[in-house]
């Protein structure tokens, strides 16, 4: 194996093998390589970072005259902001297509780890706070990604759900919120899609390292879920190689020297034997023999970026959120002067940073989709920005590691003669919010998570100065993870919510904010009125152990732990128990158009087998768009409690032209129903009454009806596995 990134200071990383240095890449920038055995005919591997887009040099040596530039796509949270799987799965065709163009064998995504806290490094990588969402996402890009012949690998398995001390934090988590909410989406993801690989994380679980856990890579993926592929490492994951394979890890990466010696020395003292070898040597064979390079799968690194440009671009559109929409400030009539304000209206942030880049041909940023859409911008303020930003970046580091976080740069103080006059030669103002994140770190509260003093002092006075003269101000916020709007909403007549768009993401706003793409996409994390709303807030993202040592070197980290004390009450589900109101909840999006829903219709008063639900949604507006449909289901809290309601089922209608209606059907089993008791180790849906609610979001219902359960339905039994080392004392509902 091999990987030898550039930006990590010398001796931070352990030594790989001798010689492996000298390999030549067959795709430069790539993360990996498995190694080749030429007297065999096994060929080389090669895997590929890219949640977003794939991640490899562009410019390989000092030849500059030939460029390989990847198609940056819109990131995991924007996509499951769509609630479309059949998008998804689309923009998975497209980009694996250019896996396998480039010659990649396997991509090292989709990353699936749930939303947790605002607060997470990584949250643009995933999908969402909610499993049933990340699961069905994960599985429609990961079915497009190899329908191009090449592998995935769902990551990071399992609990990473912070960049704390990943390396050495210890996950503290009841049973019942793993299997529930931190293994769910998982489970779905590979129960619909059987993704090539699985990588496993770097945290420890209750004690164990995820990549030396045998209950959770064999008793628990194989064996109770039926995973039929490879697990592997992340990068310099895990401390036992033995024990890693043992625990059912079979590609331990990047492959270092004291892995060699630590195997062979188990071999020969008989701590590992050659069968359980043969096991993960036979997992490694089985995916060489399907990957492209042993079929000989002619690449020509040439793929159709055009094409997977207009995915991108349509993807990004359609996965946009509107928040607000005050007196019909959105779309844009044709041909509006708009003024642009926030540095990230000229300066877009495609996607996140670390593993999450993606070297790309261009990024277009909202001024140049407006530009390009005939709206016409404020000269000198562009001008002011031009500069703004040009003196800024030349005080940037010209180099950056793969880790170090994006340089922020400060907004651009308003001046009083320049907004007076922005404000009376245009017709609106747009002013784009922007945060980067990445690899390797969380976020902050203070200027992160809430908006920054300038921040603030900019969108005061751009309010001021437009409604006084009655001109509406529009805010788009261009983030990786949730921001605190509650104190300044208000002061914007419209919010859109881009997230982080991909290299077209300027185009895709620009056919937002005109109307040519009608809003669909809600939101599929909860945006909290504070921090001290989200549970378990103050403790996150954990806490260094006593006398805990790890030297300088930050990439290893240090011994840390951090206890799930909110159990299964996550996101919505503990906003909607604990009768916390959010700033925009789980599911919210507004649209250009009005839908109404007819009457909820179950296909029987008792399940048996199943049970289907189907309402009919109407496009009562006046302009065609599309509506995602949420089901929700309150279920019986006799045997045990349970959270207010939990998403079952969810779809997306159609372009549906003004009057035009469609009926949705959902269909509900035993299994969707069940919770997991920890007492009988097993998936249990309760006996009693169960209310199904279908609404626009998880606070939006707009019907409900009934059904029974007349007897409890074991669906399936498991056994203790991933147990706490010590109860954890969790979060409680109160009784009913």
């Amino acid at each position: 194996m091999g990987f030898y990134p550039s930006g990590f200071p010398a001796g931070m990383l352990p030594p790989g093998n001798p010689g492996d240095d000298k390999i030549p890449e067959k795709v430069p920038g790539a993360a990996g390589r498995s190694h080749a055995v030429a007297r065999l005919g096994i060929p080389s591997l090669t895997l590929s970072d890219g949640p977003a887009g794939v991640r490899i040099d562009a410019i390989r040596g000092k030849d500059s005259t030939k460029t390989f530039y990847a198609t940056a796509f819109p990131v995991a949270t924007l996509l499951a902001s769509s609630w479309d799987t059949a998008l998804v799965h689309k923009v998975g065709v497209a980009f694996g297509s250019e896996v396998r163009d480039f010659g990649i064998d396997v991509l090292l995504a989709p990353g699936m780890n749930i939303h947790r806290n605002p607060l997470g490094g990584r949250n643009f990588e995933y999908y969402s706070e909610d499993p049933v969402v990340a699961g069905h996402m994960a599985a429609a890009f990961v079915n497009g990604i190899e329908s191009n012949g090449v592998g995935t690998s769902i990551k990071h398995f399992a609990v990473n759900n912070q960049e704390f001390n990943r390396m050495q934090l210890n996950s503290k988590v009841s049973e019942r919120a793993l299997r529930e909410i931190y293994l769910r989406g998982f489970q779905i993801a590979v129960k619909t899609s059987q993704p090539w690989t699985v990588m496993s994380s770097y945290n420890k679980l209750n004690g164990t390292y995820t990549s030396e856990s045998h209950d959770l890579l064999t008793a628990l993926l194989r064996n109770e879920w039926g995973f039929k592929g490879l697990v592997m490492t992340d990068w310099y994951g895990g401390h036992d190689a033995v024990a890693q394979l043992k625990a059912g890890n079979d590609l331990l990466m990047p492959g270092l020297y004291a892995q060699t010696q630590a195997i062979l020395g188990a071999l020969k003292s008989g701590a590992l034997t050659p069968a359980q070898l043969d096991v993960n040597v036979t997992r490694v064979l089985e995916l060489v023999l399907k990957s492209p390079s042993f079929r000989k799968v002619a690449f020509t690194s040439q793929p159709a970026l055009k094409a997977d440009a207009a995915v991108a671009r349509q993807a990004a559109a359609e996965s946009m959120v509107l928040l607000r929409n005050e007196a019909g400030a959105l779309p844009l009539a044709a041909g509006r002067k708009v003024a642009l304000f926030g540095n990230a209206s000229y300066n877009l942030i495609a996607g996140g940073t670390g593993s999450g880049d993606v070297n790309r041909a261009y990024t277009i940023s909202l001024a140049q989709g407006l530009a390009g859409a005939g709206y016409a911008a404020n000269a000198p303020l562009s001008q002011a920005y031009a500069q703004h930003l040009r003196a800024e970046k030349a005080k940037l580091p010209k180099t950056r590691g793969l880790l170090d976080a994006a340089p922020v740069i400060p907004e651009m103080a308003a001046d009083a003669g320049a907004l007076q006059q922005a404000a009376q030669g245009a017709d609106v103002a747009v002013l784009t919010l922007g945060r980067s994140a990445g690899e390797g770190g969380d976020r902050q509260e203070t200027d992160d998570f809430t908006l920054t003093a300038a921040e603030q002092a900019l969108l005061k006075q751009v309010a001021a100065a437009f409604h006084a003269q009655n001109k509406k101000v529009v805010v788009v916020l261009n983030t990786g993870g949730v921001v605190e709007t509650a104190s300044w909403r208000d002061q914007a007549d419209a919010i859109l919510l881009a997230w982080q768009p991909g290299q077209e993401g300027g185009h895709a706003m620009a056919d937002v904010l005109s109307g040519k793409t009608n809003p669909s996409g809600k939101l599929a994390t909860t945006f909290p009125v504070a921090y001290k709303d989200v549970p378990y807030a103050a403790d996150y993202p954990g806490k260094l152990l006593p006398g805990a040592t790890g030297g300088a070197n930050s990439f290893m980290g240090k011994p840390s732990e951090n206890t799930y004390e909110e159990g299964i009450y996550v996101g919505y589900r503990y906003y909607s128990t604990f009768k916390v109101k959010p700033a925009y909840e789980f599911g919210y999006g507004l649209s250009y158009t009005t839908f109404t829903y007819g009457k909820l219709q179950l296909s029987a008063p008792t399940l048996a087998g199943k049970i289907t639900a189907s309402i009919q949604v109407t496009n009562s507006g006046k302009v065609a768009g599309k509506e995602v449909t949420q089901l929700y289901v309150h279920a019986p809290t006799e045997t045990l409690a349970k959270p207010e309601i939990e998403l079952k089922a969810f779809a997306k209608t159609g372009l549906l032209a003004p009057g035009q209606s469609q009926t949705l059907t959902f269909t509900l089993t035993a299994t969707d129903l069940a919770s997991y008791n920890t007492t009988a180790e097993a998936w249990i849906a309760d006996a009693g009454t169960y209310t199904v609610r279908v609404g626009a979001s998880s606070l939006a219902i707009k019907e409900a009806a009934t059904f029974q359960v007349p007897q409890a339905i074991t669906v399936e039994k498991s056994r203790k596995l991933l147990a706490p080392q010590a109860p954890i004392t969790e979060m409680r509902a109160a009784a009913k």
